[in-house]
């Protein structure tokens, strides 16, 4: 059975504590625009998987509880940074099994300000999800003093220049990109325009990465109704309709840690096997993809991702990138939202954000930032420790 995206909505995205609201104001002005969106009730939902990461446990119903009280099924998910398309991957298997028509994935965050940290509990490192990771960080390069997920990937930065010759140009020139297609859009927590003498000239937070090529802390939410094909006829839904023409999550192999690189251990090896299986189930290739949001958590990381769905061969990217072929007028248009590092990243949100920018692409509904001709889109989303989640939608 197929499944289809017919509503979504997205709050901006905003600074922590620069606006008076708490996660269930977020999550109705999301999970009610989408609902909106898609033109029905809450009451013809039938299941609400939730994503969020730093509130308390059942936080999912008190978010959901602002749409309606129907007494529906309501999951909280966790899955780090990938946490917002889990709860869209559980939406849309829901309905592709047949156990509802009509599914509600709903993400948000409330978060503190200030750089996160490595994950661990109360200084208990040992028993940190991710203390497997940083282990193979520290053992090739030691530990430092700044903040641990920049302390990562910027090793992995290291490596990949070590490794392939890639520039700090080259990485400041993601930050460029994604701050410059930020300006035109209204939910995004920044829309400044920076050129990449200015990023490189911002604040180091981890050798090589400056500010301007991290992604931030961020507040608001994001959501998305997943519906089946019987639900879009029944209801004359064909003209919002966008497809999910597939979807695959990953996690860590041998191959994340076997090396010792900390290219592998924060995700390539899952992003690489979580697009493999998106385009054999689909058919389609990179080459039939039109727009791309990844998670651009740090500028490294949209190269490491470019080279991990095939977009150019391992080492290419920072010249792929140079050269203007991942932003308007390009083969591809990555990132048009802005992407985490200038729309910001909260992260129960992020996933179902990037959804929703596709489906607005898709619908040619994205209007300054609209990509002419969009058919195919494809969504990234990485949460260290870890999960990788692709997912490729598709407009008739």
């Amino acid at each position: 059975m197929k499944a289809y995206i017919v509503g979504v909505g997205m709050t901006k995205f905003e600074k922590p504590e620069s606006r008076d609201w708490q996660y269930w104001d977020m999550a109705r002005e999301a999970g009610g625009q989408a609902l909106a969106d898609a033109g029905i009730s809450y009451e013809q939902v039938q299941q609400v998987p939730v994503g969020y990461c730093f509130q308390a446990s059942t936080a999912g119903q008190r978010a959901a509880y602002e749409l309606g009280l129907t007494g529906v099924p309501v999951y909280n998910v966790n899955n780090n940074c990938a946490t917002g398309s889990t709860a869209l991957m559980m939406a849309r298997q829901f309905v592709e099994g047949g156990i509802s028509d009509c599914v509600l994935a709903l993400g948000f965050e409330k978060m503190t300000r200030g750089a996160l940290g490595a994950g661990s509990d109360g200084g208990a490192f040992a028993t940190s999800p991710v203390a497997r990771h940083y282990g193979v960080m520290a053992a090739g390069h030691g530990f430092e003093m700044s903040p641990p997920t920049a302390q990562i990937f910027g090793n992995a930065a290291r490596e990949h220049m070590e490794r392939y010759g890639t520039t700090e140009a080259q990485l400041a020139a993601v930050g460029a990109k994604n701050h410059r297609h930020s300006a035109s859009n209204p939910n995004a927590q920044f829309q400044d325009v920076y050129s990449v003498d200015e990023i490189l000239a911002a604040k180091t937070i981890h050798r090589p990465l400056t500010k301007l090529q991290c992604s931030p802390t961020s507040d608001g939410s994001a959501a998305a109704v997943v519906v089946s094909e019987r639900f879009v006829v029944q209801h004359g839904l064909h003209d919002k309709a966008v497809e999910i023409a597939a979807q695959a999550m990953t996690t860590d192999t041998e191959e994340s840690f076997a090396s010792g690189s900390c290219i592998d251990v924060v995700g390539k090896p899952m992003s690489r096997a979580a697009g493999r299986q998106v385009f054999e189930h689909s058919g389609l290739g990179i080459e039939d993809v039109d727009i791309i949001e990844l998670h651009d958590c740090f500028s490294v990381n949209e190269l490491l991702t470019y080279e991990a769905l095939g977009m150019c061969a391992d080492g290419e990217s920072g010249k792929l990138v140079e050269s203007g072929a991942t932003t308007y007028g390009g083969r591809w248009v990555v990132n048009p939202s802005g992407g985490l590092i200038s729309k910001g990243h909260p992260l129960g949100a992020t996933g179902l954000a990037q959804a929703a920018e596709l489906v607005w692409q898709l619908r040619g509904e994205a209007g300054a930032r609209q990509v002419a001709g969009a058919r195919v889109g494809l969504a990234h989303n990485i949460g260290l420790g870890g999960a990788a989640v692709v997912t490729l939608l598709r407009r008739s």
